[in-house]
Formats: structure tokens, C-alpha cells, sequence
């Protein structure tokens, strides 16, 4: 069993920063890729950002040059630094995994964090 948690949303000024954590805990051999999601009120989940086991990224249009994923010395966390955000960027964002345990690869999600944009 996997179990992905998510910390750090809230609400912020336009033009204010914050910055979420996931931290992976279980049954993890291996992290193949963690990501970050957002889902607005009435729209689709997209991507805002994902890192790979290498350490390659890739981001969103949304997030291009205001977020940043990082990873942490401690084992199995990722963040998510947000920065200029913008009340557009209001949404429940959820991090994700595409996590090896000691049968296969399987994706995995948080519980969701709440982050709101002020205007």
C-alpha cells in the first residue's frame, strides 16, 4: 500500500508565492515519476508539473517559469515552489506517482490541497 500527502495549500494574494509538499510513504521500491495536478471548478485535472527518477521536468503551460518541482533530500518528497500566482491558479491540486512496489508500477494520488488565488 502507497500513500501519497499532500501539505501546504491555502490562500494567498495575487502575486503571492506558496509552495506544496507530497511525501510518498508504503510499500515504495521505486519512484519512477512524481507529478503535480491541478483541478479548477468545473474543469478537467492538467498537469503543472512532473519529475522524473532522473530528475528530467516538464511543466504545464500554466506553470511554465512561475512554478518550480523540486525534490528534497528526504526520501520520497517533492515540492511544488508557485510563484506571480495568479487567482486563475485557484484549484485543488494533487500530487501524483507512478510508484514501483514489489509487484509492478502503479499510479498513485493524494487527497488534494486546496490552493486559492485572491484578485
Amino acid at each position: 500500500q502507497v500513500q501519497l500527502v499532500e501539505s501546504g495549500g491555502g490562500l494567498v494574494q495575487a502575486g503571492g508565492s506558496l509552495r506544496l509538499s507530497c511525501t510518498a510513504s508504503g510499500s515504495i521500491f521505486s519512484i519512477n515519476v512524481m507529478s503535480w495536478y491541478r483541478q479548477a471548478p468545473g474543469k478537467q485535472r492538467e498537469l503543472v508539473a512532473m519529475m522524473t527518477s532522473g530528475g528530467s521536468t516538464k511543466y504545464g503551460d500554466s506553470g511554465e517559469g512561475r512554478f518550480l518541482i523540486s525534490r528534497a533530500s528526504v526520501k520520497n518528497t517533492v515540492y511544488l515552489q508557485m510563484n506571480l500566482l495568479k487567482p486563475e491558479d485557484t484549484g485543488v491540486y494533487f500530487c501524483h506517482g507512478n510508484i514501483q512496489t514489489r509487484g509492478s508500477s502503479s499510479d498513485y494520488w493524494g487527497q488534494g490541497t486546496q490552493v486559492t488565488v485572491s484578485s
